[in-house]
């Protein structure tokens, strides 16, 4: 008898959606990617010769694609605004649902999502943080949480993608949540998965600039930020995010505990090889964020397989998706305000005197 395979959707087939969709289609064995949807004709084009040829069912309606005969579950990699409302849809259908980041902009609408996955316990509903399938950031996680550098007290963690000129980000910003929610929200879900996810936010504060891209500013968002967010017992996580580094993606990050430190990217590269010249020796880095973390993604799209054809704990819980939402949009308040602001320990937001 033929092994089991998770009969999947792709929702979306921009930048990320198309390399969900061959990472199910080419790079999970367990899974079959049956359809894919989206209401652009470029990527219907795209998926006529990428993916019709192999069976898959092509539609420009996502709640038509809901229907398919035995569909079992749905990747979503639409654009941000409509994550939350395709993956309510999605759980209302009995169809388990990998969402890519964010669930939403809004903290409230990402709720809605953890809401409408508590009714069906039966579903795996996951907020896809790429960087917890990462080798080197699991192995960085199971070295400090065997004790290796004490306690984790500092985080320090930055998302810096390579300038693009092309204007994409601006046009972008327009519903991306600006660079904290769309950038940091990496950084920030590391934050909570290594300081441990039920860890409660005290504060936050941020600054920033409009460096390369001053059209940012028509959207409230900047090309360089630094945000600083404390933590009910006693811990501090330092975010920079950048969208002008010259050389490629350098993405990194250093926990530092009472006993030590760890570091992971900390000399981004490509590979090893070494490029020796005239005027000293150097190493080419990723150019852009899938270049570095391109077999995390592929890892994730197998691990989400084996837990719903398994029945197996999802690696991370969805309502640390909706955390990191709500630490990224207060980061990006400050940064257009200039005020820190503050958390009570339940999590609700208090004023507090200025002196």
């Amino acid at each position: 008898m033929a092994p089991r395979k998770l009969k999947i959707a792709c929702a979306g087939l921009g930048r990320m959606g198309k390399r969900h969709a061959l990472h199910f289609l080419n790079r999970t064995p367990r899974a079959e990617l049956v359809a894919a949807s989206t209401p652009d004709d470029d990527e219907i084009q795209w998926a006529k010769q990428h993916l019709e040829p192999y069976g898959v069912r092509l539609y420009k309606d996502y709640d038509e694609m809901l229907k398919q005969e035995g569909l079992q579950a749905v990747v979503i990699a639409s654009v941000t605004t409509v994550h939350a409302e395709q993956a309510i849809k999605a759980i209302e259908a009995n169809l388990h649902v990998l969402c890519e980041k964010p669930l939403s902009t809004s903290v409230e609408i990402s709720q809605s999502v953890v809401d409408a996955a508590k009714k069906k316990p039966s579903l795996k509903v996951m907020c896809g943080f790429s960087r917890r399938f990462d080798d080197s950031y699991r192995d960085a996680f199971h070295k400090m949480d065997t004790g290796l550098i004490g306690r984790p007290s500092i985080f320090r963690s930055q998302t810096c993608d390579m300038l693009d000129p092309s204007g994409f980000f601006v046009a972008y910003a327009e519903f991306s949540g600006g660079i904290f929610v769309d950038c940091s929200i990496h950084d920030i879900d590391l934050a909570l998965w290594f300081f441990g996810q039920d860890v409660r936010v005290k504060s936050v504060v941020s600054s920033g600039i409009t460096a390369v891209q001053p059209e940012l500013r028509k959207h409230k968002d900047m090309d360089n930020a630094v945000g600083i967010v404390e933590f009910y017992g006693g811990q501090i996580a330092y975010l920079f995010c950048s969208r002008m580094m010259a050389a490629g993606q350098d993405d990194a990050t250093e926990i530092i505990g009472t006993e030590g430190k760890l570091t992971v990217n900390a000399q981004p590269m490509s590979n090893l090889v070494n490029i020796y010249e005239p005027t000293g020796v150097r190493r080419e880095i990723p150019p852009h964020y899938y270049g570095r973390f391109e077999q995390a993604f592929v890892n994730e799209a197998n691990e989400f397989t084996a837990a719903c054809l398994d029945d197996l704990k999802l690696p991370m819980k969805l309502t640390g998706a909706v955390q990191a939402v709500k630490i990224g949009c207060a980061l990006q308040e400050s940064l257009n305000s200039g005020k820190k602001i503050y958390f009570d320990e339940v999590g609700r937001r208090v004023e507090k005197a200025v002196l």
